[in-house]
């Protein structure tokens, strides 16, 4: 069988806004209109798409299976009408760009102005997301392009460059933390503190466990996890948390006079990651 394109308008539209009335108003459609082309897909499919109820409208499991591969679809069509528009001198085009926050913070800026005096017409998106977000992100076609330490590629993804990166990953705490006022801190004394971190298996968990393995101690305990940039510096600047991040990530908070290195011994390691992965999806 084959989707038509105002099927899958009205079924994403739906799905998102949770009834076909909101769905309609979003699309400039009237409200049978979507209603006949939500049934005209369910009955094409042979399957009920949506739970219909007085508060509104829920995703059935073959409504839940159908929603990526729409939003793909849908996406790969305006990329297509873009590209199109783009060889014809008529359009801009748009390129979404993820991205961990330090090469962001360092590296992207220049990166898109220099695209942008090429290509003045585009359009640049960006994400920033830790790792497993970026590789989820890319396969579901959220974004073009992703650049991360450890990105594992798969048959929807393909390596397709790298760049040569050292971070210098450091310790860090608010400015006024107690510590700082505490003669000859070591690492033993951090373990039992209070660490706000991202999630495992991402580049600066790794960077903290081997910071402590490298002094014979165990990862201390990460009492907060979040992917949020903005949550992990204001538990660190606000709350007295430690955290281990990448100096270009932090570097608006060092000249803000909020967030700086905690120096204690082998409280850093510099060139922790020496190659980026740049990552597109595959064909």
């Amino acid at each position: 069988m084959t989707f038509e394109a105002g099927q899958l308008r009205a079924f994403l539209a739906v799905a998102e806004h949770g009834g076909v009335g909101r769905a309609a108003a979003d699309l400039g459609l009237t409200q049978p209109a979507v209603s006949r082309s939500l049934r005209r897909l369910e009955v094409a499919l042979g399957a009920p798409l949506f739970e219909r109820h007085s508060t509104g409208m829920r995703l059935t499991e073959y409504g839940r299976a159908l929603a990526p591969r729409a939003r793909a679809i849908e996406e790969e069509a305006q990329r297509a009408v873009e590209e199109i528009h783009t060889m014809q001198g008529r359009g801009r085009g748009t390129l979404r760009v993820g991205s961990v926050g330090s090469v962001i913070a360092h590296l992207v800026p220049r990166a898109v102005d220099a695209l942008l005096v090429r290509h003045p017409g585009l359009e640049v998106h960006i994400l920033e997301g830790v790792e497993d977000v970026l590789v989820g992100a890319l396969a579901a076609a959220e974004i073009d392009v992703a650049v991360g330490g450890e990105l594992d590629a798969d048959e929807r993804i393909a390596v397709v460059g790298s760049l040569r990166w050292q971070d210098h990953v450091t310790v860090v705490a608010a400015t006024g933390h107690p510590l700082r006022a505490e003669p000859g801190v070591e690492l033993a004394d951090l373990v039992d503190r209070r660490w706000a971190m991202p999630p495992a298996r991402t580049a600066p968990r790794r960077a903290l466990t081997e910071i402590f393995r490298r002094a014979g101690l165990d990862e201390p305990r990460t009492t907060v996890t979040t992917r949020s940039v903005v949550a992990l510096k204001a538990l660190v600047a606000d709350a007295g948390f430690l955290s281990v991040m990448p100096r270009p990530l932090f570097s608006a908070e060092r000249r803000a006079g909020t967030i700086e290195s905690l120096h204690v011994p082998g409280g850093c390691l510099y060139g922790f990651v020496k190659r980026r992965r740049v990552l597109d999806r595959g064909c």
